[in-house]
């Protein structure tokens, strides 16, 4: 079972049958532009002592992320890390409350009680990360396990990074969801840079996709910079897993375009490198795609791109509205009582 390398989208005939419109496909250029802007901003959040802890972006990685997210359907769940904003604000996820939970307000998702990128809001299928490493995929898995227990047309998303490929973790998720034939999706999130660690010294292979054959379900390699061509890919991956067909590794190749975190200059990737994907912004890409193939006029991109803009600076107005957590409070929501799982364990 060889690795397939996706090709990209070139024409609005393609976007159709991949079950777009057009407005679907202005949504998505909308939720690029948030995406990067809600990081944009706390960047800036940071540096002015508002944000606790460090802080992480996935700069570079909008067109995966929301590409991806776009692909799910409303009754899948998904596990997205650190890198991959984009599917929270696809989901649905406001971003004042998005900068609440940054700066630790009690409005966040978790209600300032977790790290500011451990985040997720469940009521929109969404599992938060307890690490960045691949400690999510077995999580995944079992999500896909009980659609399959409970006979339910549902699919769950997994995403890691290259880094994490490495961990037992990985090869635990992927090869339970192999052998019983899970409805979930892999998304691997290759940035080429796991902390300071290149890919040639991670893993001796072309693809990491490639590993996919060995679990026995099929593996794809994606342009992550290309939103149209992971939508594709993902929907593919996703309604083949609804239908039975089993797991997908798709290995969405990127470039990590800051540091692991706002403490570290990425002064160890090449100039070149950065030189070299900065040519291929997502974001840029995907506009010249829109103005050429989609008619997109320079009225509708500055209503668009205005919107977002007072959008973004109205959140953080919201958010540092938000109070701080109160102490007393500490140990409210940490664990569930029977009463509030929808099936209880014990019944």
């Amino acid at each position: 079972m060889a690795v397939r390398e996706a090709e990209p989208i070139t024409s609005l005939r393609e976007v159709k049958e991949a079950g777009l419109d057009r407005e679907d496909l202005l949504d998505i250029y909308r939720h690029m532009l948030v995406t990067r802007g809600i990081e944009e901003r706390g960047h800036i959040l940071y540096k002015q002592g508002k944000i606790p802890g460090s802080f992480y972006t996935g700069r570079g990685n909008e067109a995966s992320a929301v590409g991806v997210a776009t692909a799910m359907g409303p009754d899948d769940w998904g596990t997205p890390l650190h890198r991959d904003m984009g599917v929270h604000v696809t989901r649905g996820v406001e971003p004042w409350r998005i900068f609440a939970q940054y700066m630790g307000r009690v409005d966040g998702p978790t209600k300032g009680k977790d790290g500011n990128v451990h985040m997720a809001d469940s009521n929109l299928g969404l599992i938060a990360m307890v690490s960045h490493l691949p400690a999510m995929l077995p999580v995944a898995v079992g999500c896909a396990l009980a659609f399959r227990i409970r006979n339910e047309r549902r699919v769950a998303v997994a995403w890691f990074g290259e880094g994490a490929a490495a961990r037992g973790d990985t090869h635990e998720g992927m090869n339970l969801a192999g052998v019983r034939r899970l409805p979930v999706v892999f998304v691997c999130d290759n940035n080429q840079w796991a902390y300071s660690t290149p890919t040639y010294l991670g893993y001796g292979i072309e693809h990491l996709a490639d590993r996919a054959a060995a679990y026995g379900f099929e593996g794809v390699v994606v342009d992550g910079t290309d939103v149209l061509a992971v939508y594709r890919e993902a929907k593919r991956a996703i309604e083949k897993a609804r239908e039975g067909g089993g797991p997908t590794l798709i290995e969405s190749l990127t470039l990590r375009m800051e540091g692991h975190a706002v403490h570290d200059d990425a002064f160890y990737v090449p100039r070149e490198l950065f030189e070299e994907w900065a040519r291929k912004d997502p974001i840029e890409r995907y506009r010249t795609w829109l103005r050429e193939n989609a008619d997109m006029s320079d009225e509708e991109e500055d209503e668009l791109t205005g919107g977002v803009k007072k959008l973004l600076n109205d959140a953080i107005r919201r958010a540092e509205e938000s109070p701080l957590p109160d102490p007393d409070t500490l140990a409210h929501g940490v664990y569930a009582t029977p009463e509030e799982l929808d099936t209880p364990h014990h019944k």
